[in-house]
């Protein structure tokens, strides 16, 4: 593990402590002790990820209650053995077509949702090919821990455009991938899915 991964993850931890502890504390030296702990979370994360202190700060403190990993669902829609990805606005990298769980969707209606909104396809969810944590498969240090649940997506209509947050989505060879968006899909992460799309020989394409 590298040095910043491991900075990163007692960030990580120590934030999740200080959550808790400044929601359920009751004594205000506990508060004050927990509060402490918090900016020094911030100031370890915003050294190991390169990001901005009040980014950090305002990441970290608009969340109360005990912390728990993020949720990220991601769809892989297949066509003529490509896969589906699309260009993101914010730093111009490809991925997979995805986004945060929703709050009053299932995993799967969110892996629809997020193809039919980044992408302008229309697809149906089939099956999870995978079920990953982003302290694996080469992600950078990210500020938060992700779970990402990956869904296989078939495709059943709708036409290619752009979106608010996405642009360019088209079908990609996995031997000839686009620069990706590494913090939302890294090669290792698309490779693993390559090797679940071999072992099921289900493209629905």
């Amino acid at each position: 593990m590298k040095p910043e991964d491991k900075i990163l993850k007692t960030a990580r931890r120590v934030q999740a402590i200080a959550q808790a502890g400044l929601h359920y504390a009751e004594n205000e030296f506990d508060r004050q002790r927990y509060q402490e702990l918090r900016d020094l979370s911030v100031e370890l994360t915003a050294a190991a990820t390169g990001r901005e202190l009040n980014k950090i700060r305002d990441l970290f403190t608009n969340e109360t209650g005990f912390q728990t990993p993020k949720v990220d669902v991601r769809s892989v829609v297949i066509r003529d053995d490509k896969i589906l990805l699309a260009r993101e606005r914010s730093d111009g990298g490809f991925s997979l077509p995805g986004g945060f769980a929703d709050i009053n969707y299932s995993p799967s209606e969110v892996a629809v949702k997020e193809v039919c909104e980044e992408t302008g396809l229309n697809v149906r969810a089939i099956r999870v090919l995978a079920v990953i944590d982003t302290d694996r498969h080469d992600f950078p240090p990210l500020e938060y821990h992700y779970y990402k649940i990956v869904f296989l997506c078939e495709l059943i209509g709708g036409e290619l455009r752009d979106s608010n947050e996405t642009t360019e989505a088209g079908f990609f060879d996995f031997d000839n991938l686009p620069r990706l968006s590494e913090k939302r899909n890294t090669r290792q992460l698309l490779e693993l899915i390559r090797r679940q799309l071999a072992a099921s020989m289900t493209y629905y394409d």
